[in-house]
């Protein structure tokens, strides 16, 4: 049988890894490991990028241009294929957006499955070529983190390492997938919410720089989402600016509500997978034969945009013969910056995958062009709506993601320079504001945040997060019943470091609790040792918890009882104490695993 990986090379370049590993500092093999990874997560954004963009091309083949109805049916079969791979080829349920990459961390152990590799790639290329109406960047990420994770894993790293190595695949993936490596590194600190000391900069950086490169060399303009400014910065627009941010965490608030709404009612639907596959790629079909710019990513129809060329998206569209009236082509253009979540949510609800990233910068464009062409149409300002399409992308994205600074240096990095970063930056962050006052938590982990299973940006609730009180129980304390004497209890005492002791009866059900002071002022007299029993001594218990209590729960109980230690009872049965001090131990030494350095 022929040995592939040694064929192409694979197990000479392991083997080249393991000594560089053995001969290196663990900063040194880091490093090797950072610019390794990012150069993969590279190579599977630039294959993704690549696949979709033929997959388009074929499937919408100038020849086939007249026969319109093809773009009908074209996302539904994307939708098909999809569910086909996942439960057939992959034989696993799909797992969606950067929910699963937050639970990862938050679980503290930093491990994905190998199949996010590869699955993730194949299925999305699939569901976005065919004119699914939703973005590549969360495949991107999901499989640069699985890169991650799994090398540092090959290669038996500690934790923290894996963490690190897991953020440097998000770097490079959203570096390569824009050609913006300090976006790429923004985006890993932001939206993974880590706590990094200042030398871990250094992999993230390499990690996106590789990424980044790697697309400089393979990918053409066409491919990537990239544009000219075409009017410089004026200082006068600044109250327009200020309130399209306000705009932008509106529509942001609006799109993940709406995208969540939807996709729910969407994956609720009876009948099976195919018929979800069925009844969504039939509305999303409607969607797209009134507005045809909801085919697909939508990145070409941002460009058309920035150019200043609208009339265009309405090519093909009920509404064509329209286009030459400026007012219905900006009402136009709204209703699809409306219909937008609707659209997202029928993708990845119905069967296929997928994330917001993209429908972000979609919606930002929309909301940027509508607002300003909407003033200028009015006769009183002439606005660079160049500008403000440019500009409102950064807005949604903030708002959505909850990340300004993956914004603002994200939009000026596609633009090619920094001319915009006042607006950018003012944009970005009353979006951002607007948006948290409404949704405290970005859309992606909305659901894990309830679930304990993403991280957030309170330290605490991170780290509580992870902690099980299940796993916290101290069993071996000595027990009493109602019956015992004093003279039994003081034995238990002389040879116990215990301060409080559980009173149960036959069933193991918790009855009260005997406490050392309750002890003190009899424990010296003997002629008392035969008379006073355990339950003449113990004390009511006035609170318990479950071994399914979360943590912040549990915190919140040892504060508003001012207890050292706390019963636990399940189903009425007793199983021991949690300690306070027990829990205070492990949060620092999660605190200390949590800040990779």
């Amino acid at each position: 049988m022929i040995d592939i990986n040694k064929n192409i090379g694979i197990g000479r370049i392991e083997r080249w890894l393991k000594w560089l590993q053995y001969k290196l500092s663990k900063k040194q093999f880091l490093l090797i490991a950072s610019i390794l990874v990012g150069l993969s997560a590279g190579f599977a954004a630039i294959l993704l990028k690549l696949f979709v963009h033929y997959i388009f091309l074929a499937a919408t083949y100038d020849k086939l241009s007249n026969f319109r109805f093809l773009y009908l049916v074209l996302p539904g079969i994307g939708l098909l294929l999809t569910v086909i791979m996942s439960r057939y080829f992959f034989k696993h349920k799909l797992t969606k957006g950067l929910a699963q990459v937050h639970a990862a961390i938050a679980k503290k152990n930093s491990s994905m499955p190998n199949n996010l590799i590869y699955d993730q790639v194949l299925t999305s290329s699939v569901t976005v070529g065919f004119g699914g109406s939703t973005g590549l960047e969360a495949p991107i990420v999901v499989t640069g983190a699985a890169i991650g994770s799994n090398f540092s894993r090959k290669y038996k790293l500690s934790i923290k390492d894996r963490t690190l190595l897991l953020a440097c695949g998000v770097a490079g993936g959203i570096g390569a997938a824009f050609n913006a490596p300090i976006a790429g590194v923004l985006f890993a600190l932001e939206v993974l919410l880590l706590d990094i000391s200042i030398t871990a900069f250094i992999p993230l950086i390499i990690a996106a720089a590789s990424g980044a490169l790697i697309t400089k060399i393979i990918l053409h303009d066409g491919i990537l989402l990239t544009f000219s400014l075409k009017e410089t910065f004026d200082y006068t627009n600044v109250p327009f600016y200020a309130v399209l941010g306000l705009l932008a965490g509106l529509a942001s608030v609006y799109h993940m509500r709406t995208f969540l709404k939807i996709e729910n009612l969407t994956q609720r639907l009876k009948g099976g997978v195919y018929i979800k596959v069925l009844i969504g790629g039939a509305i999303l079909a409607a969607l797209i034969f009134i507005f045809p710019s909801l085919f697909g990513e939508g990145y070409q129809s941002i460009k058309i945009l920035a150019d200043k060329d609208p009339r265009s998206l309405m090519d093909n569209s009920l509404f064509e013969n329209f286009n030459k009236y400026p007012w219905v082509v900006l009402c136009f253009t709204v209703v699809v910056m409306f219909a937008k979540p609707f659209a997202t949510a029928l993708t990845l609800g119905a069967g296929g995958n997928g994330g917001n990233f993209a429908p972000s910068l979609f919606v930002g464009a929309y909301l940027g062009y509508s607002f300003s062409e909407a003033l200028n149409l009015s006769g009183f300002f002439n606005l660079p709506v160049n500008n403000f399409t440019i500009v409102g992308m950064a807005g949604i994205l903030a708002g959505i993601y909850h990340a300004p600074l993956t914004a603002i240096f994200l939009i000026a990095e596609i633009t090619g320079g920094y001319t915009l970063m006042i607006p950018l930056m003012l944009v970005a962050s009353i979006s951002y504001a607007v948006s948290k006052y409404f949704e405290p938590f970005a859309m992606d982990i909305k659901r894990s945040v309830k679930k304990g299973e993403a991280l957030t940006q309170d330290r605490d609730k991170n780290i509580l997060f992870s902690l099980k009180t299940d796993e916290f129980i101290e069993a071996d304390y000595p027990l009493l019943h109602p019956e015992d004497h004093l003279e039994e209890l003081i034995e238990i005492l002389a040879h116990s470091s215990r301060t409080v002791f559980p009173v149960i009866n036959e069933n193991k059900e918790l009855l009260g609790l005997v406490w050392l002071d309750n002890v003190r002022s009899v424990m010296f007299k003997p002629e008392l040792y035969q008379d006073l029993t355990v339950g003449e001594l113990m004390s009511e218990c006035k609170q318990t918890i479950s071994p399914q209590d979360a943590m912040e729960q549990v915190m919140h109980i040892f504060e508003t009882t001012n207890q050292i230690v706390l019963p636990i009872v399940e189903n009425g049965y007793y199983r021991g104490f949690i300690n306070k001090s027990t829990i205070f131990s492990a949060y620092r030494k999660s605190l200390k695993i949590n800040t990779l350095d």
